[in-house]
């Protein structure tokens, strides 16, 4: 039974959407707008001008499945605190640009460098305040 993170962008989801497909080639699989979906919220949960935000969207990023939402658009930055997402590779070059592309308007918290456990081991918090670990495999 496979655990998949489901991430809530609260209002930029489309623009993490954007980003990740840039900066990790993420591909996506599926994509709902509140405006799409059978049921709509009970009045009241969403605020006006929300029905084209993303209700729910599913990516791939080198075969692993992230789920993602607009959530309740609130516009409040997420707090994606005690969880990270991990890239491996075997493709040092790989692991540089992706990292390089997740770190471009966030921060670096341990930059790439061989580690006694890995060719290359990098930490970052991403400009939507997503903690990523950037690993190279043996």
């Amino acid at each position: 039974m496979p655990i998949q993170p489901y991430l809530s962008f609260e209002g930029r989801c489309e623009e993490a959407i954007a980003f990740y497909k840039q900066a990790v080639g993420a591909e996506v699989e599926m994509m709902m707008r509140f405006s799409d979906a059978p049921d709509q919220p009970p009045p009241g949960t969403m605020p006006p001008g929300s029905e084209n935000k993303i209700m729910h969207a599913g990516l791939k990023i080198d075969g692993s499945a992230v789920g993602m939402t607009d959530g309740y658009c609130s516009g409040k930055a997420g707090q994606f605190q005690g969880i990270s997402l991990t890239l491996v590779t075997r493709d040092e070059q790989k692991a540089e640009r992706a990292f390089a592309a997740l770190a471009e308007g966030g921060q670096v918290m341990m930059p790439l460098a061989k580690t006694f456990f890995s060719k290359s081991f990098g930490s970052l918090t991403d400009r939507f305040g997503v903690s990523w670990m950037v690993y190279v495999e043996e």
